[in-house]
């Protein structure tokens, strides 16, 4: 059974940014600012103190499972 929060594609692609932004983060106030506090509020990120927002280990699992599982293989 699925108990997980579905993700918008914004908010996919949201992830998937902020997953390859890596250690730097994404800054807050771009386009994906409402994704970017969504996933916050669901712990895929977290929004840290200097105003970036940086993928969460959660947020990495849940990048990994919808994300790249629907990757075409090359």
């Amino acid at each position: 059974m699925w108990n997980e929060p579905y993700l918008e594609t914004c908010c996919r692609s949201a992830l998937h940014r902020l997953e390859l932004s890596g250690a730097l983060g994404r800054p807050d106030g771009l386009k994906d600012g409402p994704c970017l506090h969504r996933l916050a509020g669901m712990r895929l990120a977290a929004h840290q103190a200097d105003g970036r927002f940086r993928i969460t280990p959660e947020g990495e699992a849940r990048h990994e499972r919808e994300v790249l599982r629907s990757r075409p293989a090359a």
